[in-house]
């Protein structure tokens, strides 16, 4: 059973928060309506994916019998802030860390690779959704929000997968990096893929291509 803190949920919430305005101010481009248009949308996309993302840390900690707590970062969090108007966003609101006497590098691999497989996992599962009701988000303003909110969470999500698995750093491409290289190059070749098409034909593009509009 996984386990909370009054801190952890504080944390992880002022973090959701956060971290939504920051890919709001990115997408909406310094309109301010357009931001408060948007911010409830890009709040689904980035929900699922940083919470899932940092649960999955979480999971596969305490399943190896760890102790991990979701930790702010408020300096990750104001350089994320200031990077979103710069036409890109520093994901690093914070963390969760693992506490163990001595943990392998296959296990800070494998916890550490868990966000960034549930962010590409949630990023297909987004695509397939917004395939599923393309043709008919036009005639319904519920399926076009639907639609919307599958697009970015597509785009953030492969974006967090991608960001997430460099190598650099405390970020988790490090340690998977240091425990198998071979795994490291297969997860982020697909993340880096599934961003490059985002940011290159389009999420929507994408969705015509499979629907055969």
């Amino acid at each position: 059973m996984i386990k909370f803190t009054s801190n952890e949920v504080r944390d992880l919430l002022i973090a959701f928060f956060f971290i939504s305005l920051c890919f709001a101010i990115l997408y909406a481009r310094r309109d301010t309506n357009a931001l408060i248009q948007i911010l409830p949308i890009v709040m689904v996309g980035v929900g699922l994916g940083f919470i899932l993302h940092e649960l999955g840390h979480k999971f596969v900690s305490m399943k190896y019998g760890y102790w991990a707590e979701f930790k702010l970062w408020p300096q990750g969090l104001l350089f994320a802030l200031v990077t979103s108007f710069f036409g890109f966003v520093f994901a690093a609101p914070g963390a969760v860390y693992t506490y163990a006497n001595y943990i392998t590098d296959e296990i800070n691999g494998k916890i550490s690779i868990a966000g960034p497989i549930v962010n590409i996992i949630l990023a297909i599962i987004f695509l397939i959704i917004a395939s599923l009701i393309y043709t008919s988000a036009f005639s319904s303003e519920t399926l076009r929000i639907v639609f919307t909110v599958c697009v970015l969470g597509y785009s953030i999500n492969s974006y967090l997968a991608v960001f997430n698995l460099l190598p650099i750093g405390n970020l988790d491409g490090s340690k998977v990096f240091n425990w198998n290289i071979g795994i490291w190059v297969v997860t982020i070749g697909v993340a880096g893929i599934m961003t490059y098409l985002s940011m290159t034909i389009g999420v929507e593009n994408m969705v015509r291509i499979i629907v055969g509009v």
